[in-house]
């Protein structure tokens, strides 16, 4: 099943153009079924529906939700129908398996009050400090995801435009207007933070750690839990927390939803109207607890 595996990793890379990120995670979730498929000595033609099944009956006996089981068949349907296709099986074993049903949950996101206690925790008298809130506030402002911003150049920030040129999935670029507050905040790091990072080197990259490469996304993600705990967020914070913020506060001001998927880069508007839910369930609170009939 190895070589079978190597070749469907190699074809959605270079065939379907998809992320690193992306590839990764199909990487992962077949790799756990390779790893079951082995215990029965079960190459890749000797599978039939019912191990698929057993394999998913171990993800939830492990603890996972319906929605990471879901993914998992996702990823095994990808591979049947890519060996189908290459004629490594006869048959499809996943094609007349359903996907788990979970009830789609609203997405958290922060209030205008936790953003501006948050954005008040990096130290910007400090290089890193600097960084770190130029970071958060072009998360905020734009409503990136954490390999955008990451993978952001000096060359994708247009200033004078007020806008950034994004790199999003599956390689599609957008234009996103950037906030007063962000870009003020970019040009104060790009002054003074930036090249004490650079050093002697060059980087054509815009945010860089100690070492003057890239921040990774990773590490953005482990140094904004740390600026959300001491903030005193409610919950754990997480880069997508600020991109659900960003959309649910432009929709909370009257924004259009069809503006808002352009921002985000949803190629399906139905991806964004999650966020109109969010909206609804704000107005019944607020209804329920003001309203003097409620």
């Amino acid at each position: 099943m190895e070589t079978q595996i190597r070749t469907f990793l190699n074809c959605l890379r270079v065939e379907k153009g998809l992320s690193d990120n992306t590839i990764q995670a199909y990487r992962r979730d077949i790799a756990k079924f390779a790893a079951f498929a082995a215990t029965r000595k079960l190459g890749t033609r000797d599978v039939r529906r019912g191990d698929v099944v057993d394999f998913l009956g171990t993800l939830y006996r492990k603890g996972l939700d319906s929605r990471s089981v879901a993914r998992h068949l996702v990823t095994i349907r990808h591979f049947f129908r890519f060996a189908l296709m290459e004629g490594y099986v006869q048959e499809d074993p996943a094609a007349t398996i359903e996907s788990p049903r979970f009830r789609q949950s609203l997405p958290e996101f922060l209030s205008l009050e936790e953003v501006d206690r948050l954005l008040q925790q990096p130290d910007t008298k400090a290089i890193v400090g600097m960084r770190d809130r130029a970071m958060i506030e072009l998360m905020y402002s734009c409503g990136l995801r954490v390999s955008e911003l990451c993978g952001l150049r000096v060359a994708d920030l247009q200033a004078e435009a007020g806008c950034l040129r994004c790199i999003g999935k599956g390689d599609k670029e957008r234009l996103v207007p950037v906030g007063r507050q962000a870009l003020e905040a970019v040009q104060r790091y790009l002054r003074a933070s930036r090249p004490k990072l650079l050093r002697e080197g060059t980087s054509p990259h815009l945010f860089l750690n100690k070492a003057g490469r890239t921040v990774g996304r990773i590490t953005f993600w482990k140094t904004l839990g740390g600026y959300g705990r001491k903030a005193g967020l409610r919950k754990a914070l997480t880069p997508h927390m600020l991109r659900h913020s960003f959309a649910t506060h432009l929709l909370d001001r009257g924004a259009d939803l069809r503006s808002v998927q352009m921002m985000l880069g949803h190629s399906d508007i139905s991806t964004t109207q999650i966020y109109t839910h969010v909206v609804e369930e704000r107005l019944k609170q607020v209804y329920k607890a003001h309203h003097p009939r409620a």
